[in-house]
């Protein structure tokens, strides 16, 4: 178990919560499991998990790295605010794992009286400890969700995950697993028999965090356009509806992408919608700047997916545009079901 604070390690203070239960403090709050389960815990860093950066990524990469060949599973403690980031984030950096690595976290501290932290720490060991789980995904309420399709949809709801545009992979109910699909469709074996004792898994040491999220909204301004390609490699357009981008920012947007090679500014376009994915083709302004410059389109990956893989893709800065295309493309961890390019 890897602790990196967030609300299921936070204590009530004058200001609200903050993190501040120590690994070994939480160990003393674990259910009783059983007898065949060892757990060892290792404090990362103790973060509210949105202060979470590419740095602590990487971090959380290498300690699984480190420890991967003495454990079974790993779970990993997350504030939940940024876990669906760090979900998508660690599905790109560590491939095709036949041990399950598992995300998870509270809407309210364990040390509360009423707490979901228990629960969901209880079925993320026991998800953990299974032999068929493998993968990164997110234990949460209950429902276990591929670590691509995670997205938080509740403030305050102990049900606060839901997965997107993938059903969810399994329920887990007073400790019984129920799968509803194969966790070996997330390791990408090549034709490999499934055996635990070939682990192929691959891990990533490098993301560049320069990705950029611009969410359109009614009569934006296209001033800040020039800026966000000046300083970003990557730039995500979350448009209206299936792919609509509005007439107050399409010509800058034009410009702007006129003056760079492809490979120079990566260009990807999803939705605001959270369900059903993105549709170019739908609208007229879709189609032209998908026919007049090389943009990526995200389809029906979710906007954390999206933005994560771009972070992977662009840590190597020496690619063409037809290998960042091919990368974009090929699914990962069923982060997408549409069929590559």
């Amino acid at each position: 178990m890897l602790t990196t604070g967030g609300t299921i390690a936070s204590v009530q203070s004058p200001d609200g919560l903050v993190p501040g239960l120590t690994s070994e403090q939480l160990r003393s709050y674990l259910p009783q499991i059983g007898a065949d389960i060892d757990i060892d815990i290792e404090e990362l860093f103790h973060i509210d998990s949105t202060d979470m950066t590419a740095a602590h990524w990487l971090k959380i990469v290498d300690a699984v790295k480190e420890n991967y060949s003495a454990y079974d599973g790993f779970v990993i403690c997350h504030g939940t605010d940024t876990m669906a980031y760090t979900a998508a984030v660690l599905s790109y950096m560590i491939q095709d794992s036949r041990k399950p690595i598992v995300l998870t976290g509270a809407q309210k501290p364990i040390g509360f009286e009423i707490t979901d932290a228990k629960a969901n720490l209880q079925d993320s060991i026991i998800y953990a400890a299974d032999p068929s789980s493998k993968g990164v995904q997110v234990v949460f309420a209950g429902s276990v969700i591929a670590g691509t399709r995670a997205r938080k949809v509740r403030s305050m709801s102990f049900s606060a995950f839901n997965s997107i545009n993938l059903p969810e992979i399994a329920a887990i109910n007073n400790g019984r697993i129920v799968r509803y699909m194969t966790d070996s469709d997330f390791v990408n074996t090549d034709g490999v028999p499934d055996d635990a004792k070939a682990d192929r898994a691959v891990f990533y040491n490098r993301i560049n965090p320069k990705v950029f999220l611009l969410k359109l909204t009614p009569s934006m301004s296209p001033k800040l356009i020039p800026e966000i390609f000046k300083i970003y490699d990557g730039i995500v357009i979350e448009s209206f509806g299936a792919g609509g981008i509005p007439q107050s920012i399409k010509q800058t947007l034009f410009d702007e992408l006129s003056k760079y090679s492809p490979e120079e500014k990566v260009l990807a376009m999803t939705t605001q919608v959270p369900l059903e994915g993105s549709h170019l083709d739908s609208y007229e302004v879709g189609r032209r700047i998908a026919g007049s410059f090389e943009i990526l389109e995200g389809r029906d990956m979710t906007l954390e997916a999206i933005t994560a893989k771009l972070m992977w893709i662009l840590a190597d800065r020496d690619q063409s545009w037809d290998e960042i295309q091919r990368r974009f493309y090929k699914p990962v961890a069923k982060d997408t079901l549409t069929r590559q390019k």
